[in-house]
């Protein structure tokens, strides 16, 4: 989490006309189709809920917003790389400091590895601190001949198939906001507490890579780190003087009545951010041109995201940048794309190139994570050699187009889950009810999820 603290977005006094303006202008997706939206029994309860949360404190700042802006412009221009990690779907019960901070460890040892196969920068941006709603294929479910609403993330409704549990309730809005600011205070803690200090990340890299089926793959690249980390020490370097501490957070911006809550406007600048996190991406079931999430994302003044399916085009992706980035800024707009193994290969240059040729500098992220799910013994899973696949046909569209692929966008957990299969430490479909935790997609674990980043840092090296 970086640690830079501007000041407070607010109303500032003299400028009272522009910010009645921007209130309203955060309004303006109200009145257009908004889909994935609950259908919250109460109204009046949903209103006063969303008061409430229009008058608590902002979640992190606009300034670490335009500081992330300025990291995703070095990216778009080919000078850095995103990680961007965390759960499919959060949930309140997984608020605590043991499995935070074991995701910020995965995520800190992935970024080491990742920067030094890269020979860049790594930006890390998490799934975390805000992505508890998830947009679902179908608006109910039934079982055994009962049929409730579907489980649409802890910040809707319950995971139980009761009635009671399933029903919407806007009061888990308020239940989101605060289990989101104990994760961000929580994060800033493990990163200004020297918990990203690069030699203590390599030493864990290096048990890793020990204790791996894979390790002498691995070895070389991990005694290369060593290697350097010795002979920064012999130049005087002090690498403990190195860190990790730029964390940044980010989701979907899914139930806009929330997003729209917690937006402010930026005293600084009188612009219009959304503080429920640094970063928001709009998903592939609502990213319509003409929706109401669109029209939001359009307003805030954040980095946005926009997934892109195998069913984009390049009319949509060109559609999106005029209204998502009508300046053509580098960092304000990241195209993750999920498209699937066997499908990227295919349709992701004609969108990259013609992207390319309007001139428009967007960051370029792949998400092999929705593309490749299946189902095994009734369990959605994912095989790593897909998800690994799908990122190496990325790299080689990019390759062969002389673009920069910007980043990758991963579901994954601290934990040793056994939601997706092979790795190194090789989860098989028989060990799936082991330990299959996830609230919604099955994400990588910890080892796999290291597996995956010293790949990625092998694909670099390659090029």
């Amino acid at each position: 989490m970086t640690t830079n603290q501007p000041s407070q977005p607010g109303r500032e006094p003299g400028r009272p006309t522009a910010s009645r303006s921007a209130a309203r202008t955060v309004r303006s997706w109200r009145g257009l189709p908004a889909a994935q939206q609950p259908d919250w029994p109460d109204p009046a309860a949903l209103a006063a809920t969303t008061a409430e949360l229009s008058a608590l404190p902002p979640l992190v700042f606009a300034g670490e917003c335009d500081l992330l802006r300025r990291r995703l412009a070095a990216v778009a221009r080919g000078e850095a790389f995103v990680l961007q990690g965390g759960d499919c779907a959060e949930t309140f019960d997984a608020v605590s400091a043991e499995q935070i901070r074991d995701k910020l460890q995965t995520m800190l040892q992935m970024s080491a590895v990742l920067a030094y196969g890269a020979a860049l920068p790594v930006v890390s941006i998490g799934r975390i601190a805000g992505q508890y709603a998830k947009p679902r294929s179908e608006p109910v479910e039934t079982r055994d001949g009962v049929t409730l609403p579907t489980y649409r993330g802890d910040a809707v409704n319950g995971l139980d198939f009761t009635a009671r549990s399933r029903t919407p309730d806007p009061d888990r809005l308020k239940r989101m906001y605060q289990s989101s600011a104990a994760t961000l205070n929580l994060l800033r803690s493990f990163t200004a507490g020297g918990f990203a200090d690069v030699s203590q990340v390599h030493e864990w890299n290096r048990e890793f890579v020990a204790d791996s089926p894979a390790g002498r793959r691995y070895e070389e690249l991990a005694a290369e780190i060593d290697a350097a980390l010795r002979f920064m020490r012999a130049c005087g370097a002090d690498p403990a003087t190195m860190r990790f501490d730029e964390f940044f957070t980010s989701h979907e911006a899914l139930l806009l009545d929330y997003e729209s809550a917690l937006t402010r406007v930026d005293s600084r600048t009188g612009k219009l951010y959304d503080l429920s996190g640094h970063m928001v991406w709009i998903g592939e079931r609502t990213r319509q041109l003409d929706g109401a999430h669109i029209e939001f994302a359009a307003r805030v003044a954040n980095p946005v995201g926009v997934k892109l399916g195998p069913d984009a085009t390049a009319d949509t992706a060109l559609a999106l940048i005029d209204r998502l980035d009508p300046n053509r800024e580098p960092g304000r707009l990241m195209f993750i794309t999920r498209m699937g193994a066997d499908k990227i290969r295919d349709v992701l240059p004609e969108l990259v190139a013609k992207v390319a040729v309007s001139g428009a500098q967007v960051v370029w992220s792949c998400d092999p994570m929705h593309g490749n799910t299946f189902k095994s013994g009734g369990y959605k899973t994912r095989r790593l050699d897909h998800i690994v696949d799908e990122v190496k046909g990325f790299f080689e569209v990019h390759r062969a187009l002389g673009t920069h692929p910007g980043g990758i966008h991963i579901e994954l957990t601290g934990g040793h889950v056994t939601e997706c299969l092979g790795g190194a430490h090789e989860v098989t479909d028989g060990d799936l009810h082991l330990k299959y935790e996830s609230a919604c997609d099955p994400r990588l674990n910890r080892n796999q999820s290291l597996d995956l980043a010293f790949l990625v840092a092998e694909m670099f090296r390659g090029a």
